[in-house]
């Protein structure tokens, strides 16, 4: 089963690479685009055939390892 991880840092948190791509973006002739936020993408290939159990144990390594859950966010999603 694969576990999709996508960390995001919070609202009102500063995102230096953010603001780079969007002032980028202008640079190359995209007026058009407003606010950059810069993420990740994590993919886990889990050796679990429970979605539930997949779902908790993912959420749990974001908690521990993937995400600094004090200025980011983040969701699980679990593709069978």
């Amino acid at each position: 089963m694969k576990a999709i991880v996508t960390v995001m840092l919070k609202n009102g948190v500063l995102d230096p690479q953010g603001k780079a791509i969007g002032h980028a973006l202008h640079n190359l002739g995209f007026p058009q685009v407003g606010e950059v936020r810069m993420g990740k993408i994590i993919e886990l290939e889990l050796a679990e055939t429970d979605a539930a159990k997949a779902q908790t144990a993912a959420e749990d390594m974001a908690r521990k390892l993937l995400a600094n859950t004090v200025i980011e966010s983040f969701k699980v999603e679990i593709a069978a």
